[in-house]
């Protein structure tokens, strides 16, 4: 399983740097690649869940995230709820599946960033079926996009990148700009392949948090804003659909356990 972080997380991070994960950000030793000119990597979108249901029930997610209501939210948390940081699961069988879906979203404490991070996970329209014979019918979102694995480490190799350096635009045809600002001129269009981002040190770089620098397949460095550019993959929250009922079937990623 792929795993950079969770999408509000990522906004922030690449903000002001790379698109890295803290930890990632903390273990990279050697200095960026120069930007160079890269043959497209096609990708395919994450889709919609098709289930017209499944609508009402982000609604109603987004609901309980504003209110920051956790009795309702205990509702509909599967009571097979698993927590999969990273290659087994390490839910608590001893607590209840509230008390681990807390821990693996951050719910606990003053002013916990979970709700947040759950209205995030409501906003998200797509979603993928697990990896996982033993847990039909669950699917996890958001979607991760799809595209060639081996094209994509032939890349990474012929550039000299790190994996977590690329994203994905959120649509065909974002704008991409020559300097920050909004009234700089466009200077082309990035189609549906993987995009390298690349950071702005400067100091007009640090006022404009709403853009990304990002490396363009000719080789152009240019801007486009923080939002088009999504992650290869992030953590996701699973569902299930139990007796015509979604409910939230577990977390791939998430917190630290023991923390």
């Amino acid at each position: 399983m792929r795993k950079i972080l969770t999408r509000l997380a990522f906004a922030a991070c690449i903000g002001g740097s790379v698109l890295l994960a803290p930890a990632a950000i903390a273990e990279q030793q050697q200095p960026l690649a120069p930007p160079m000119a890269y043959k497209p990597v096609p990708i395919k979108l994450p889709q919609p869940v098709s289930d017209p249901t499944f609508e009402a029930f982000r609604q109603q997610l987004t609901g309980i995230a504003a209110k920051k209501d956790r009795a309702a939210l205990a509702g509909i948390v599967a009571r097979t709820f698993f927590w999969i940081p990273d290659d087994h699961d390490v839910a608590d069988k001893n607590k209840s599946p509230i008390d681990n879906l807390a821990k693996a979203i951050g719910l606990d404490g003053r002013d916990p960033p979970g709700w947040d991070t759950l209205a995030g996970y409501a906003s998200e329209t797509t979603a993928d079926p697990i990896n996982d014979p033993q847990r039909a019918g669950v699917i996890c979102g958001p979607g991760e996009p799809a595209f060639e694995d081996t094209a994509f480490e032939a890349l990474v190799k012929a550039t000299n990148t790190d994996p977590s350096e690329w994203g994905y635009p959120v649509r065909d045809g974002v704008e991409v700009r020559s300097g920050p600002e909004r009234t700089t001129p466009v200077t082309e269009k990035l189609g549906l392949h993987l995009v390298r981002a690349y950071p702005d040190d400067s100091p007009t770089g640090a006022v404009h948090g709403d853009v990304i620098r990002i490396v363009t397949p000719s080789g152009k460095l240019g801007y486009i804003p923080v939002d088009a550019l999504l992650p290869l993959a992030t953590d996701q929250l699973c569902y299930v659909k139990e007796a015509n009922a979604w409910k939230i079937a577990g977390v791939l990623g998430g917190g630290t356990p023991g923390q």
